[in-house]
């Protein structure tokens, strides 16, 4: 997996999101639904109805790039929290991509960076 280096925001769209929709599709998804800024930098992830299909929309400097994987079987499992838009880190997507649900994981305290504003 392929993704912008440094510290990178990860955003998950919780709502079910038509996988036929590329480039243009999912960056005017982006900015109209999520209402952000397509061309930040930030990993905006998509998944379908049925949850085996996921797409993650970046923009890297000199233009978009989309990541993608279907499940051969089984689901992406994450928990919504109300909100169309929830934050992950790039270890909460690494988990979501390899099918670990961390709801329930123990978290012990680490030292972050303060988060960009």
């Amino acid at each position: 997996m392929l993704f912008p280096e440094g510290q990178v925001r990860v955003w998950l769209y919780t709502e079910p999101t038509d996988m036929r929709k590329s480039y243009t599709g999912l960056s005017t998804l982006v900015r109209n639904e999520l209402k952000d800024n397509p061309l930040s930098g930030d990993v905006f992830v998509f998944v379908n109805r049925r949850r085996n299909l996921m797409k993650a929309l970046y923009f890297d400097r000199t233009g978009y790039a989309i990541w993608s994987k279907k499940l051969a079987q089984g689901q992406f499992v994450y928990r919504t929290r109300g909100d169309t838009k929830q934050t992950l880190s790039l270890n909460e997507l690494r988990c979501l991509v390899d099918g670990i649900e961390i709801s329930n994981a123990k978290r012990y305290k680490r030292f972050t960076l303060p988060a960009r504003t």
